[in-house]
């Protein structure tokens, strides 16, 4: 299939790209690494007049770790995910949700705005990204503004983020001690597939080892991500062990919307998501003794 006809603009400045969004308006499209935007136009989903690449600005390619906060460009791939010290050793379950995106061709072009941005119910970062509770920053020629990833995503491909704006940066804030969190996924094969469900768990422990904080995210049972407030009303202000765990998960069952389509029936996703959360709650767990 070949692409639509369009111009191509590749500015070398967060203040040239904004430039360019302004101008153009809907007429445009950011591109980063476009595993999922060439994929859209090819299918003739997405036809932009003008495609904006983001690619050669330096500041949207950082990594720090400042004033408590995880701070990521939204450039920075997902292959660098996966290496990143400061990803790993501080929000582990984000690094495990790029781990488990695609194949390596693609976690190599992929970046963490671009599967933010493309708004799939099914993306793999979404989900650890909202258990951690992430702030994302929005750019455009009006200036930029923060906004909660719980906030972000409207429905199926459709964001809170104008057409004259792009996503410049994704904070999280560092877990405090005893805290930890899991993601998991399920697919019919290990790359290039949907995900038929993904979940991601956190809590943190306060000092008597009772959790005071629990927030559960389901992917690819509704049409954005859900957390899974029954689940976390049971979790909090409880020790954790296996059963509380098992109620959770049960509770999440209740939380989520599936449908039945080519990948499974809306029962079997529903199973799989008790499956997942009560293993995410597990994995949080571990790592939050371990934090403690």
């Amino acid at each position: 299939m070949l692409l639509p006809k369009f111009k191509f603009h590749e500015p070398k400045t967060e203040q040239e790209a904004c430039q360019i969004l302004m101008e153009y308006g809907d007429k445009a499209k950011p591109i980063a690494g476009g595993t999922d935007l060439m994929i859209n136009m090819k299918k003739k989903l997405m036809s932009p007049e003008h495609v904006v690449s983001l690619s050669r600005i330096a500041s949207l390619k950082d990594l720090q770790k400042e004033n408590g906060f995880v701070k990521i460009g939204a450039c920075f791939t997902v292959a660098d995910m996966i290496e990143a010290k400061d990803i790993r050793e501080n929000v582990n379950a984000l690094s495990a949700g790029a781990a488990a995106l695609g194949s390596p061709l693609v976690r190599n072009l992929a970046t963490i705005g671009g599967n933010l941005g493309s708004a799939r119910p099914a993306a793999d970062l979404p989900p650890p990204l909202m258990a951690y509770g992430a702030t994302l920053i929005l750019k455009s020629g009006k200036g930029k503004r923060s906004i909660a990833i719980d906030d972000f995503f409207k429905s199926p491909g459709t964001t809170e983020c104008r057409p004259d704006e792009f996503i410049a940066e994704i904070q999280v804030l560092t877990p405090p001690a005893g805290a930890g969190a899991g993601y998991l996924n399920l697919g019919a094969r290990k790359a290039q597939d949907c995900n038929i469900v993904n979940v991601a768990s956190f809590i943190c422990l306060n000092k008597s080892g009772v959790i005071d904080t629990a927030r559960v995210i389901l992917g690819c049972v509704g049409p954005i991500h859900l957390r899974a407030p029954a689940a976390e009303k049971i979790l909090m202000g409880e020790k954790p062990d296996k059963t509380l765990f098992k109620q959770a998960a049960d509770a999440a069952k209740t939380d989520c919307l599936p449908i039945t389509d080519f990948r499974g029936t809306g029962e079997y996703k529903r199973a799989m998501v008790g499956v997942l959360t009560q293993r995410t709650l597990g994995i949080a767990l571990d790592e939050a003794k371990k934090n403690n």
